[in-house]
């Protein structure tokens, strides 16, 4: 009876580490999803489409009813995650029903949305006339900040008798001289 219980709790414990916070609507991609730069070339024929986009977020603008998301788009590894290190395919504009709060979306992050192509916004990116895709947001996920790997070498001074577990004052042979 002991043995079922022990199983029981591994099951369980295996089923929980295999659970995921990104919403399903994230993980798994439309079936076909066009790019920024298509959607952008021909608007029209797109327009009502469910897209998965993700990106850098470079902007939020409250507005009175929704919350606007300027996002620099990038291409999106299997799991919906946004690549750092690829380049941007263009800009689109995600909206968000009600209020969200800028400090809690902050420049830099990045985000992906699941939603529906609303219409093509006139902007601009700098001096640039720009044709920004508008997605109804339907999911979000905000995908937390990676974090940076130190190496770190165990001894400045590596040699074949190094032992990490002995403290070095117990070692006069190696000294400051």
């Amino acid at each position: 009876m002991m043995r079922w219980r022990w199983a029981l709790i591994l099951v369980a414990g295996v089923v929980a580490g295999c659970a995921t916070a990104v919403p399903e609507a994230i993980r798994e991609p439309p079936s076909a999803s066009p790019s920024v730069a298509d959607v952008q070339r021909s608007a029209p024929g797109f327009l009502g489409q469910r897209v998965r986009w993700g990106g850098t977020i470079l902007a939020v603008r409250n507005r009175p009813e929704t919350t606007e998301i300027e996002i620099l788009a990038r291409p999106l590894r299997g799991s919906g995650e946004p690549r750092d290190a690829a380049g941007g395919e263009g800009r689109f504009v995600a909206e968000f029903a009600g209020f969200l709060d800028p400090a809690e979306y902050p420049e830099g992050r990045r985000l992906t949305v699941t939603g529906r192509l609303a219409r093509l916004e006139a902007g601009a990116v700098g001096d640039f006339r720009y044709q920004f895709p508008v997605v109804v947001v339907e999911a979000s996920h905000l995908w937390p900040e990676p974090v940076e790997a130190v190496l770190v070498s165990p001894s400045p001074l590596w040699h074949p008798w190094y032992d990490p577990w002995t403290f070095r004052a117990h070692r006069p042979w190696f000294g400051p001289w």
